[in-house]
């Protein structure tokens, strides 16, 4: 009689690999509850990393931001002549502390920004605002840069749009760090800076320059911490790197997106794309 007839062998098989089975799947489910603790406790790591990192950027930037506003009262000061005329090389030397000291303040800025984004404290304050009134603030505050350069900043007036209902200055940031990265990185040509209708219910805020040109390899990290083109002309300018970082969780924070394009040599155009009436869910994000 061979085993396979016998059914009280069979059965005691049966009954010897399924414990067996029982056995691995209680240490494969011991392994995987290991696992997630550990995972968990690594978590928690980089949690709490991630909050000293935050504190430290905000507590940085602001004990920066005292020093560097006393700098630049006292530079306009100097340049309004308070105590008494300052010569040719004198007022160009205090034009040369007073440019870095606004750098400097710009790129504190950033960092303070990055550190209230990532600690979940940036409120936004939606209100009803006309874009023509947005274009002529935007006007009027890089009208002193471009004096006297060979770069046209040129704003179209924008088609018939109605009202927008969004956070009027946080759009304006975005903007001001396309135009000044646009600006920065074109020496010859033109700035233009334009909006229009983008699908139903949204606008499209558009930067076009003349510049460099981004190559396409480097577009899709323009966008990330900390990244800059790594080009000849870069070298020479200043920054975090965080700026079109900034511009694209701001947009996020408005319910938009944003995006670039670009060829070598031609120019670049950095748009944004915000809905007209930004959702009331988005206020709560402080």
């Amino acid at each position: 009689m061979s085993a396979s007839e016998n059914p009280a062998l069979d059965l005691q098989s049966l009954r010897e690999e399924n414990n067996a089975l029982r056995a691995e799947l209680d240490e494969t489910n011991q392994g995987v509850l290991a696992l997630y603790a550990e995972l968990d406790q690594q978590a928690e790591q980089l949690r709490e990393v991630s909050e000293l990192k935050s504190r430290f950027l905000s507590y940085m930037s602001h004990e920066f931001r005292t020093p560097l506003g006393s700098i630049l009262s006292m530079t306009r000061l100097l340049e309004d002549g308070m105590d008494g005329p300052l010569t040719d090389e004198q007022r160009r030397q205090v034009k040369f502390v007073s440019a870095a000291a606004r750098e400097l303040r710009e790129m504190v800025d950033d960092l303070l920004d990055l550190a209230k984004i990532e600690a979940g404290r940036i409120s936004i304050s939606p209100a009803w605002f006309d874009l023509m009134d947005l274009f002529s603030a935007l006007r009027g505050m890089f009208r002193p840069l471009v004096e006297g350069n060979h770069v046209d900043l040129v704003f179209e007036d924008p088609p018939a749009l109605p009202m927008l209902y969004t956070d009027d200055k946080k759009l304006a940031q975005i903007l001001r760090n396309f135009i000044s990265n646009a600006l920065k990185f074109t020496q010859n040509g033109h700035v233009r800076v334009s909006a229009g209708p983008e699908n139903e219910g949204e606008v499209r805020f558009s930067v076009h320059d003349t510049g460099i040109g981004i190559p396409e390899e480097l577009q899709s990290t323009l966008f990330e911490d900390f990244v800059q083109v790594d080009t000849p002309l870069q070298k020479r300018l200043r920054g975090t790197g965080l700026g079109l970082s900034l511009c694209k969780r701001f947009a996020e924070l408005l319910g938009g997106r944003v995006g670039v394009h670009s060829v070598v040599g031609e120019g670049s155009e950095f748009f944004v794309i915000l809905p007209l009436k930004l959702d009331e869910g988005a206020t709560d994000a402080e």
